[in-house]
This record gives structure tokens, C-alpha cells and sequence, in this order.
């Protein structure tokens, strides 16, 4: 039997978090005496830390206080800025139209399992995911495609049948290292020009717009 699958991202995607976690990281450097401007840490966002820190950091400030800094984000964002994060609008609904049609929803992120739980409660799409893949589940994080390689593994799905929904630069250069297409949505906050050089084969402007032109969108011709 064929499965056809979408592969979703979470933060920026399904919900309202990007400008949350660059806080969150802003924080977390500036507690090891380091700045770095919120603008650049935000274009960063996407990537999980393993990708993000060498973008921003000398390579000998990675090496000696990566883990460290990483377990502070982390730290800061549950404590200070999690409670704030709202989900986008119709993503129930967006979940439940594809499921109609055939489609497997997966979840495929590189944020951490505890961060992500809450926000797939909140959205009321628990019952809706037939398989959830974080951080835990791919050695790298986008823009290396590990994270959509456990994904498909997991339930099942080739890339050619299967498509990608996310925010970022990051969730369309990962998904076309193995073939998977993306409709990217405006909400991450980038700018249709960097979606649309990075590949996307659509652009909407969040959750709502595209179940508002599903008929008309690469998931109905798939």
C-alpha cells in the first residue's frame, strides 16, 4: 500500500514560536557574556542548535560551551517564553481535510520532544498525528535532512510521495537533500524571496490560507 504523507514543522509553521526561541537564545548567550543581535540569531531559526551555533559563534567558543549554552536555551525558553506561544489559526482543520483525502500526518521538527507535546495539545491535533519526529530521532538537525529521513522511515512513506510543510529556508534545503518538495508558509516570518530560492514549490501565508486554497494547492494535486 502506498502512503502518501505530509511532513510538518512545528515552530513558525503550526505555531506562533519563532521570535520566542531567538529570544530564547539571545538569552542563553548573553548568560556566557556574549552578544549576539536578536535579527541575527532570528534568521538562524529553523536549525537546530547543532547548525545554529556555528552560524553565529567563533568555532572555539562552540566547542567549549555548545552543550552548555544549548541546555540554557533550552532552561530559558521552558521557563520564560513557552507559556507564550500561541498556535496559528485552523491548523485542526487544515489536519483533518488532509487526513479525509489519504494523507498521513507526520510531524517532523527540530525542536525537542518537550517543547512539542504541549503545542500539538494545544492545537487539539494529537489524535490527528499518526507519528511525531523530534530532535531525538536525527543525529543532525535542518538543514541536514535527518529529521525527514526518521520521519518517512517512520511511517512508512517513499518521497515522492510525500511533501513538506514548513516556514523556514531550512525545511525546504533538508527536504530537497532527499526529494521531498515544500509548500512553505509565510508565518516563520521569511520573506517569499528566500522561500522561493530555497526551492518552495508554493507559498501561502500560514495554516489557514492554505486549507482556505487547498483545492487549488500541491496537496490536492499529489
Amino acid at each position: 500500500m502506498t502512503i502518501k504523507a505530509i511532513l510538518f514543522d512545528v515552530d513558525g509553521t503550526l505555531v506562533d514560536s519563532n521570535d520566542l526561541h531567538a529570544r530564547a537564545w539571545v538569552d542563553a548567550f548573553a548568560e556566557f557574556d556574549i552578544v549576539v543581535a536578536h535579527a541575527d540569531v532570528r534568521n538562524q531559526i529553523g536549525k537546530g542548535g547543532d547548525n545554529l551555533m556555528p552560524a553565529l559563534l567563533d568555532p572555539d567558543v562552540v566547542d567549549r560551551h555548545g552543550e552548555a549554552m544549548s541546555a540554557a536555551r533550552s532552561r530559558i525558553y521552558k521557563q520564560n517564553y513557552a507559556s507564550c506561544v500561541e498556535p496559528f489559526a485552523d491548523v485542526a482543520s487544515l489536519f483533518r481535510r488532509a487526513k479525509q483525502d489519504g494523507w498521513a500526518i507526520v510531524i517532523a521538527t527540530s525542536g525537542e520532544s518537550d517543547e512539542v507535546e504541549p503545542h500539538l495539545e494545544k492545537l487539539g491535533v494529537r489524535d490527528l498525528v499518526d507519528e511525531v519526529t523530534t530532535s531525538s530521532d536525527a543525529e543532525r538537525s535542518k538543514p541536514d535532512p535527518d529529521i525527514f529521513a526518521a520521519a518517512l522511515k517512520k511511517v512508512g512513506a517513499e518521497a515522492a510521495e510525500a511533501i513538506v510543510v514548513g516556514d523556514s529556508p531550512y525545511d525546504i534545503e533538508a527536504a530537497a537533500k532527499l526529494g521531498l518538495r515544500t509548500i512553505a508558509v509565510r508565518s516563520g516570518g521569511f520573506a517569499d524571496d528566500v522561500l522561493t530560492a530555497a526551492g518552495a514549490v508554493a507559498i501561502y501565508d500560514d495554516p489557514a490560507d492554505l486549507l482556505a486554497r487547498y483545492d487549488t494547492s500541491p496537496l490536492m494535486a499529489s
